[in-house]
């Protein structure tokens, strides 16, 4: 008398364990590329013959601290007009990293004191969440949802290949010219190559039963 109560339960039991994990309902992956950014600052003494030497020592070891690398923006924030030479000096170091001086600076939380620069490198980051999921691979799936799984290595590779993730916030503005140069660089390469084999390609008319 006591089977059936206990096959019931158990069969509850495990249409409860099937309803855990990521649901996936539909063809696009519920695991997308999550951006982050995070702004590191810096405050140097600045005057009318830049940064000088010791300052310039102290920048250098905060951005070798910090690993700049590309990808990273280096931005100038000087509320009170930065001379020449102050952003030349900022520039060489940023260009010993490969890397050029931008002309936009993220808000800071704090003011910025006369006489002083503040120095801001931004970094973004993508990254997918949650990945790799094997949360639902093995159980029963009478919906015919797709795999928890489903799109982690697509969207994780595209979050490490692409070169500035900001780009999958925002997009990219185009430039809206079309350059020859690159818009023809495939038909060029084809044209150019040299026919190898017999050459030449046939193509066969079944209807007429002969060859071109």
């Amino acid at each position: 008398m006591t089977k059936r109560p206990l096959l019931f339960a158990t069969a509850a039991a495990t249409l409860l364990l099937a309803g855990c994990g990521t649901p996936n309902r539909g063809l696009e992956s519920v695991h997308q590329p999550v951006v982050s950014r995070a702004d590191y600052a810096l405050d140097v003494q600045s005057g009318p013959e830049g940064i000088g030497p010791d300052e310039a020592r102290r920048v250098t070891g905060w951005m070798d601290t910090l690993r700049i690398g590309y990808g990273d923006t280096i931005a100038l924030d000087d509320p009170y007009g930065a001379t020449r030479a102050t952003r030349g000096d900022v520039a060489q170091i940023a260009a010993r990293y490969g890397l050029l001086l931008s002309d936009e600076a993220p808000v800071t939380g704090s003011p910025v004191a006369p006489g002083t620069v503040r120095i801001v490198v931004s970094r973004t980051r993508a990254s997918v969440p949650g990945c790799a999921d094997w949360s639902r691979m093995n159980d029963p799936n009478f919906n015919a949802h797709t795999g928890s799984n489903y799109g982690c290595a697509t969207n994780t590779n595209l979050a490490a290949m692409i070169a500035n993730p900001a780009d999958l916030v925002r997009g990219a503005p185009g430039s809206g010219d079309y350059d020859a140069a690159t818009g023809s660089r495939a038909i060029n390469t084809m044209r150019a190559a040299t026919p190898t084999g017999q050459g030449g390609t046939w193509v066969r008319a079944d209807a007429a039963g002969a060859k071109k």
